[in-house]
């Protein structure tokens, strides 16, 4: 297999901070990378025009680039109206950072999409990524929805109800596999007209699982990462694992984004382990056994 995207790696997940993770991004043989920038030293609100110019000049000084950065909100997405309108002000303030570090894309969670299409959640979460869409779009750039929370034709017809693809994918084979039991495969060639970006992460699925128990539901529980990696490490349910490990079958995945011509970032990321940076060293090497 001739697998030639760039390989991608989530600079949380070495677990040392924005400037030592963009070194070690570079040291273990990443392309690019894909940061959190939600709170902290990347909160869009806190991040000087000075500061925004000195990364984005550092980062390309590693010869790396932003493949995306992460907005995931948490709570329960975009499934409640009476807070969206502050969610959606701090969404377009992530996706205004992206583009000024040279990326077009943020991914997020936006929330389980309902099954009932004439509830409100869904009226939310519909009207919510409307917006966000067509600010992406004025933009050129995407939000990125990531699967797990629902199978991939469920999310399909939920992207089909929107007026711009501005709000796309970024598809997680491993949430697929370890909470809905959703073929990846399938699930790629399903969601092939919105794919922009995605993750290359492993596990097994245990049990089955209700999805509200992992990301949370308005009037159920709120979506909780920490509390995701926790099941992952725990194996109460599932469990992530190093790449190769998993129920992913990774040789019938990347043949099926080829297939769908996906050129786009492959980017690790590893929420569990004592080993975060072995792992990842060792997922980067995984991914480029598939390039000759």
């Amino acid at each position: 297999m001739n697998l030639n995207n760039k390989i991608g790696v989530m600079v949380d997940s070495f677990g040392v901070g924005v400037l030592e993770g963009l070194k070690k991004a570079k040291d273990v043989g990443a392309d690019g990378v894909q940061i959190y920038a939600v709170s902290g030293e990347m909160d869009p609100a806190t991040l000087t025009v000075t500061k925004r110019r000195e990364l984005r000049s550092y980062i390309e000084g590693l010869g790396l680039e932003i493949s995306a950065l992460c907005g995931d909100l948490a709570g329960h997405g975009f499934q409640d109206a009476e807070v969206n309108p502050d969610k959606i002000e701090k969404s377009k303030r992530i996706l205004d950072l992206a583009v000024e570090l040279g990326s077009s894309i943020v991914t997020t969670h936006i929330g389980i999409v309902p099954d009932d299409q004439n509830g409100r959640i869904y009226d939310s979460m519909q009207r919510a990524c409307d917006e966000l869409g067509v600010y992406a779009k004025s933009m050129n750039a995407y939000y990125a929805i990531e699967t797990g929370p629902e199978p991939a034709a469920h999310l399909k017809s939920f992207l089909d109800t929107l007026h711009t693809n501005g709000v796309s994918v970024n598809f997680d084979p491993a949430n697929m596999v370890m909470v809905t039991g959703d073929d990846p495969v399938e699930g790629v060639k399903t969601l092939k007209d919105y794919l922009v970006h995605t993750h290359v992460k492993d596990g097994k699925r245990l049990r089955p699982v209700d999805p509200r128990d992992v990301y949370g539901y308005l009037g159920y529980g709120a979506m909780d990462h920490a509390k995701i990696a926790e099941m992952a490490a725990s194996g109460a349910a599932f469990e992530e694992v190093p790449l190769g490990e998993g129920k992913v079958d990774f040789k019938s995945y990347f043949a099926a984004l080829q297939q769908i011509g996906y050129n786009g970032y492959l980017t690790i990321e590893r929420e569990v382990g004592t080993n975060p940076e072995e792992d990842i060293r060792k997922a980067v090497s995984f991914i480029q056994s598939y390039r000759s």
